[in-house]
């Protein structure tokens, strides 16, 4: 069988796409020879940028069969040796290295489609001069004040005094911390020291989403009346919130109004939730980033990554703590290298990229007995073993494990909790107790499609509420419905991700949806005017990442898949603040947690 015909075989399985297969026949017909190294690595490289990863790395691959883990009835290509497979694709027009315009470009072992080079070596060349940039007319007495003044009781090993600190001193700032740890709290006082510093600041909060973008700023007015600083300082604080794409001004089409010749006027930008931030948007981001300002990223580097290509924040985690220097609890702050009678930092103080990470470790929403904590840090870890142990033990009844059965679909315990929760939320006709109801719990599926996919169990609970009487489904939209909304409006203030209900409005007894808000009890908007949405009583984890519930109802598939990994696990764990249940096969979760998200990137190796 032809190489060719090797990858349409393939793409009938639907291991390749179609895409994947024009392009690697794209790329033999450019370079006018028949190389079936290079078809390979083509089909190789988009399929796999494709599923998340910035390139395909040829050496994990070589002497392999792929698909790695195929099914009866599929061909697998067999690549050839690494340094065979390397010579062939050297001696390839479309083919080049760091420097060259092609199509493709080899890196040492990894090939690349060259728009994703391109953004690695930008991106890292960007974040080394920030990183290595001085800071400027640091009054580090007014700042030792606000800190300790902010943090009033804080040992010396308090991370986030550390994280404060680290953001003021440096130019590129990464904070890295799980749920509870204080992220939002410390952006807060991040702001307070900035504009003591320059009360004139320009300053700018943003997010990827535009739902974490709304907590974001729904956090800050919620803090605003009690921040320990002078009104003028209160007042300078902003309140409102951008989206990274509107922060660079999305267009139609690309590119952004703000780049490299046209950067943003901010001396501060704040981003939110950085661990969905993909390779692309990342490096648009920082190319409009002006020298002199600062950036400040934060994050939770276990969390799922992007749904495109890149695993930006862990990457850049990973470089600066390679070397083991990156600011955990205990390490030696800029504190103790500047002395405090200096007002301004010089060359001899720059921080390298190391020493502008800050892991928050210190979680201050579960206590010490906590079976969620307990089992999002041994999920995190890995410790799969210890994690089914914590589900199961009796001595955490915040968690709770359920063996979900082959084949077996929505099993009877969950559909008996579905049924009681959507009861209670139907009881009251009054919108803000349905939505304050609504948001307690939140069904998640780990994908979109198959038994246990979102779309499947959401059609299940229709049917089994409808055969209880308490919806009526014999039209698309009825009371009772909860919806997500799948595409941001800017002009509604709605986004990707938004829950809402749709109910019968008692005063005109029509169908509308209502959506929670901060500044009143509920927004309600005419059906026909809402953006794209969906069914919701179940949404996917990757869906849910911004999101709390105070109960958190987890369905594992019953197959292993790609997707399940222990940074999917523990992004469902961590979405609940009082109790998680888990169904689920216990060889799966085992797997699943055993297994991390597997992406090939270079932004490391570029970082170090």
């Amino acid at each position: 069988m032809s190489i060719e015909t090797s990858i349409e075989h393939l793409r009938d399985f639907e291991v390749f796409s179609d895409l994947d297969v024009h392009f690697a026949k794209l790329m033999a017909n450019l370079s006018n020879q028949t190389n079936e190294a290079l078809m390979m690595g083509a089909a190789l490289a988009s399929h796999f940028t494709s599923l998340g990863s910035s390139c395909v790395n040829l050496e994990h691959l070589a002497n392999q069969s792929f698909p790695l883990f195929a099914h009866e009835g599929i061909n697998t290509l067999s690549c050839p040796p690494l340094s065979d497979w390397l010579n062939n694709l050297q001696n390839c027009s479309v083919v080049g290295q760091a420097g060259d315009y092609t199509p493709l470009i080899l890196d040492k072992h990894r090939l690349y489609l060259y728009r994703y080079f391109y953004y690695e070596q930008q991106l890292a060349t960007l974040i080394r001069t920030l990183s290595q940039t001085p800071v400027q007319n640091i009054n580090l007495k007014i700042l030792e004040e606000g800190l300790n003044r902010l943090f009033p009781n804080t040992t010396n090993d308090d991370s986030q005094q550390k994280a404060a600190r680290t953001a003021v001193l440096h130019h590129f700032c990464i904070i890295s911390g799980g749920p509870g740890t204080g992220k939002t709290a410390i952006i807060i006082k991040i702001l307070i020291l900035l504009l003591e510093q320059n009360p004139n600041l320009n300053i700018a909060l943003a997010a990827p989403t535009g739902k974490a973008a709304i907590r974001l700023q729904e956090a800050i007015k919620q803090t605003l009346t009690s921040l320990k600083c002078a009104p003028t300082i209160k007042a300078a604080i902003p309140q409102e919130t951008y989206t990274i794409h509107r922060l660079l001004g999305r267009r139609a089409t690309p590119p952004y109004y703000r780049k490299a010749g046209n950067p943003l006027f901010y001396n501060v930008i704040i981003v939110d939730e950085a661990s969905m931030i993909d390779l692309a948007l990342m490096t648009q981001l920082v190319q409009a980033i002006p020298k002199s300002a600062r950036l400040i990223l934060l994050g939770d580097k276990d969390q799922l990554t992007s749904v495109e290509a890149g695993t930006v924040l862990g990457d850049i985690c990973e470089a600066g703590t390679k070397s083991g220097k990156g600011q955990k609890v205990g390490d030696k702050s800029d504190k103790e290298t500047l002395a405090p009678n200096h007002l301004q930092l010089t060359n001899d103080n720059v921080q390298s990229l190391q020493n502008s990470l800050v892991f928050l470790n210190k979680n201050y929403r579960f206590s010490q007995d906590s079976g969620i904590w307990a089992l999002a840090q041994a999920v995190k870890q890995g410790q799969s073993e210890k994690a089914l142990q914590i589900l199961q033990s009796a001595d955490y009844p915040d968690v709770n494990w359920y063996s979900l059965k082959k084949g077996e679909r929505l099993p009877t315990t969950l559909l008996n909790q579905i049924l009681t929760n959507f009861s209670h939320c139907l009881e009251n006709t009054s919108p803000p107790e349905v939505l304050q109801k609504l948001g307690t719990f939140k069904i998640l599926c780990a994908n979109r499609q198959g038994p246990n996919g979102v779309i499947q169990i959401n059609r299940q609970i229709e049917k089994e509420l409808s055969k209880k009487g308490l919806i009526q489904t014999h039209v698309h939209s009825y009371h009772g419905r909860p919806i997500m909304v799948t595409r941001n409006d800017y002009q509604l203030a709605l986004f990707n991700g938004d829950v809402g209900i749709i109910l019968k409005n008692i005063e005109n007894n029509q169908l509308q949806a209502f959506f929670p808000a901060y500044d009143e009890p509920f927004r309600t908007f005419l059906l026909y005017r809402l953006p794209e949405h969906e069914t919701a009583y179940a949404m996917t984890i990757h869906k849910s990442q911004g999101s709390e519930f105070n109960e958190v109802f987890i369905l594992l598939p019953d197959q292993l898949s790609p997707l399940l990994t222990r940074e999917l696990i523990y992004t469902g764990i961590t979405r609940a603040r009082q109790k998680v249940k888990i169904w689920g096969n216990e060889q799966i979760f085992l797997t699943a947690c055993s297994e991390k998200i597997n992406r090939s990137s270079g932004l490391r190796d570029q970082l170090m």
